[in-house]
């Protein structure tokens, strides 16, 4: 579960950019919880009920968390576990067909970058940063010829 600062930014992030769908929001006394997936290949006619009795059957789900006043709040922001290293949570992967093809795209989308596959060691990934300055690692699952996944 990521703490999200503004969900309106954060769901145009997870869904627009990544290509994400919600399958379920669960509001509660003083936030609200967003249930996030990427479309299930053949299950792309299901009603928003059947996705949302769905989703824990899922192969990977994201949950966002939104304390309701922080999108007010300018100087408000959430520790990603990564500003001081070695201290709580690292990021989360995604897996795509082509990581230089997804990295132009998202690239074109104005979205950040911490590192380019071109940049460091490791060639065949790449790590963008979500709304909230969490890490998304972008691997190679394996779908292109010659590529190996993860």
């Amino acid at each position: 579960m990521f703490r999200i600062k503004d969900p309106k930014i954060s769901l145009d992030f997870y869904t627009r950019i990544l290509g994400m769908e919600l399958v379920h929001e669960s509001p509660g006394g003083d936030f609200t919880n967003y249930f996030l997936a990427f479309p299930e290949e053949g299950k792309e006619n299901m009603s928003k009920e059947e996705k949302s009795d769905r989703k824990f059957q899922r192969e990977g789900i994201l949950e966002l968390c939104h304390n309701y006043g922080t999108e007010n709040d300018a100087d408000f922001k959430y520790a990603n576990g990564n500003e001081e290293p070695g201290r709580g949570f690292g990021h989360i992967a995604i897996s795509v067909d082509d990581v230089e093809a997804e990295c132009k795209r998202l690239d074109g989308l104005g979205v950040q970058f911490k590192k380019r596959p071109e940049e460091g060691r490791m060639k065949h990934i790449a790590f963008v940063y979500d709304p909230d300055r969490y890490w998304i690692e972008i691997v190679p699952n394996g779908g292109k010829k010659g590529e190996k996944g993860m």
